[in-house]
Formats: structure tokens, C-alpha cells, sequence
């Protein structure tokens, strides 16, 4: 397609910075994509899988490493979040309350954050927390689609099962259903399909720029061009800033 981003084609991949809650975040300039599941549920090897790079997210034996918001800043032109895993393992009870609060905050309030990939272990039957979750997401209208990790653990008869009960589980709560896709961190089995998500919703953003009009002076003239800079952070605002 003309204009297309490309997505798929992934040409650089830099880490921004970490934040320990929305005040930090870095500015609302770029579109984002979040990424968040279970607490060892393959979050870190998916990513590295996605990005092409063995060493974007740190893939850690203990589950909860990913403890603060991680940013990183894909092909110049949008954001790769990853998202502490809910559900913390040992030694991080105590931080519980806090890191929950600050990754509602972002998925609530975050005015960039385009889609939120929730992450669900295709080798386990229906986890609650995981139908808690959500629960939460649908409750607060964030966008998401569903991505079942691990799909190269099991077979292929027990992965669908595990799926069809989940979806059995929430589809009450929804006239469609979220999207679903299925994807291994060690195959390479839907990298394909997800950047696709993450392709189509910056061609849509793309679009609606260019369909924009231009903004005026108070006199109803052409507003002056502005020297390109560091955008203000703006919060919250339900409107989406690009």
C-alpha cells in the first residue's frame, strides 16, 4: 500500500526510558502500543520475537521482573510499551498496590495508547486472573485484542480448547469478540499477524492526518508554521493528540 508504515519491516528499535507511573511517561507525541499478561507468561521473548532483537526486553527465569513502564520507540515513528505483568511472584506483595495503580492509571488515562495487546498462556485452562483482567479492560473501554502465547508448547487440539473455553468464559460480555491471535516466541508463528494490528491502526492514524484541515489563525487565515519541537505533555484528555 502507498504510505504504508511498514510496520512489519522493523528498522530500528530503541529503548526511551522507564517510568514508574503516568507523570513520568515520556510526552504523547507518539502512538502506542501496550503489551502486558500474566506474570510469566512470555511477554519479554514475544517482544524480542516481534523486534527482530534478542535483547529488547530482558527475558528473565523470575517471574514480575518487568516491574516499572518501559518505552521504546520503534521505526521513529511509535511506541512499543511493555507493561509490568499483573499478578506479581515472590518478594513483590508489598509493591503490589503501587504497581497496580500506576498501570491502571496508564491504560486509563494514557491518550496515545492506540491498543493494548493482553497476553494468555494457549497451554493453560482459563485462568481467573486473567479473566479479572479482562474483565477490567472492557469495564474501562480500553482497546485490546487477545494474543495466546506459547502456542509451540502444546498441541494444537489443547491450545484451541484452552481458547475456546476462555472465549466461552467472556464472550457474554461482548456483541463482537476481541480479535484473537495465537503466537510462539520460538517459531516466529504470529509476528506476522500482530504487527499487521499494529500496521493497520498507523495507516488509519496516517489517513486522518492527511484528511485534517489546516489549522487557522483567529483571523481565520493560515496559522503560521511552528518550528517542530519537543510536544507538551498533556493530561488527561480523552481526545487523541495526533
Amino acid at each position: 500500500m502507498a504510505g504504508s508504515f511498514l510496520i512489519v519491516n522493523i528498522s530500528s528499535a530503541i529503548f526511551e526510558c522507564s517510568a514508574p507511573d503516568l507523570d513520568t511517561c515520556p510526552d504523547e507525541s507518539l502512538p502506542e502500543f501496550a503489551f502486558i499478561g500474566r506474570s510469566n507468561v512470555g511477554k519479554s521473548s514475544l517482544l524480542n520475537m516481534l523486534c527482530g532483537k534478542d535483547d529488547l526486553a530482558r527475558v528473565s527465569p523470575v517471574p514480575g521482573f518487568t516491574k516499572l513502564i518501559n518505552f521504546f520507540v520503534m521505526n521513529e515513528c511509535w511506541r512499543l510499551v511493555d507493561l509490568p505483568g499483573y499478578g506479581f511472584a515472590e518478594g513483590a506483595r508489598k509493591d503490589s498496590a503501587k504497581f497496580n495503580q500506576a498501570v491502571s492509571n496508564y491504560l486509563k488515562n494514557r491518550t496515545n495508547l492506540c491498543c493494548v495487546f493482553a497476553l494468555i498462556e494457549s497451554a493453560l485452562p482459563p485462568q481467573d486472573i486473567d479473566i479479572e483482567f479482562i474483565g477490567w479492560l472492557t469495564r474501562n473501554g480500553v482497546p485490546f485484542v487477545l494474543v495466546f502465547t506459547k502456542a509451540d508448547k502444546i498441541s494444537p487440539v489443547v491450545a484451541q480448547a484452552n481458547k475456546d473455553a476462555f472465549m466461552g468464559q467472556i464472550s457474554p460480555w461482548f456483541v463482537q469478540p476481541p480479535a484473537t491471535f495465537s503466537c510462539s516466541s520460538e517459531t516466529g508463528h504470529g509476528r506476522t499477524e500482530l504487527l499487521g494490528v499494529i500496521d493497520e491502526s498507523m495507516t488509519a492514524i496516517q489517513a486522518e492526518a492527511a484528511n485534517a484541515p489546516a489549522p487557522l489563525a483567529e483571523d481565520g487565515s493560515p496559522a503560521p508554521r511552528v518550528k517542530p519541537g519537543k510536544p507538551k505533555k498533556r493530561r488527561p484528555d480523552l481526545a487523541r493528540p495526533w
